[in-house]
């Protein structure tokens, strides 16, 4: 229960009828879990769900609906989609969406939100950039960025990225980068591949994905 007797001005603190009317109201109506649970699952990102999440997402101007590739078809090498790919390895378009529309449940949603918001607060510096590579895909392998120093630079994944995980990189606005440099989102995957010699080979495969 509240301390109902401060917020009685003093001409009426002595009023029996005013603090009788007070004592009741204050045993009626105690706000005190209402005020925790507002605190929770609303107040703290850290514990929110659901709604509050979704109230964190409109300050930071993140939705929890994100667009993932579903499909591969032919394109040109300077293609910036995400489902592009050269000839002998997908068909031709058929018309169908390209994405499909995911909506990320509260655990992939809050870290998004923690993402965004040390984003905003990111200096545009490798070790602030690194540090939110590492939030977003913590024990997924290496992830990094690399500056090109020529006004480019490379969001690069050392693992095989899932369509949703390209989306993120690619298309969300998440990953923060300094003004008037571009962006390339890049996958580099190193496998041992057999040899017919004998032993074995390293096999390097590199994609590239321009950042929207």
């Amino acid at each position: 229960m509240q301390n109902y007797e401060q917020t009685i001005v003093s001409q009426y603190d002595q009023s029996p009828t005013l603090n009788m009317l007070a004592e009741a109201f204050n045993q009626w109506l105690d706000p005190e879990q209402n005020i925790d649970n507002f605190f929770t699952y609303v107040w703290n990102i850290d514990t929110a769900v659901g709604y509050g999440l979704d109230v964190w997402g409109r300050i930071l101007g993140v939705g929890r609906i994100v667009a993932v590739a579903s499909g591969k078809y032919w394109g040109y090498a300077e293609a910036t989609s995400i489902s592009a790919d050269p000839y002998g390895q997908s068909p031709f378009y058929s018309g169908e969406k390209l994405t499909d529309n995911v909506i990320l449940d509260d655990a992939g949603y809050r870290t998004l939100l923690l993402a965004k918001a040390a984003a905003n607060i990111c200096d545009g510096s490798i070790p602030a950039i690194n540090n939110i590579l590492l939030m977003l895909w913590a024990g997924r392998g290496n992830v990094y960025v690399v500056d090109n120093e020529d006004m480019t630079m490379q969001y690069k994944f050392e693992f095989a990225m899932t369509p949703l995980d390209i989306s993120i990189a690619q298309a969300s606005g998440i990953l923060p980068k300094p003004a008037g440099v571009s962006a390339t989102v890049v996958q580099e995957i190193h496998t041992m591949t057999p040899w017919d010699g004998g032993g074995t080979v390293w096999d390097h495969r590199e994609t590239a994905w321009d950042r929207t």
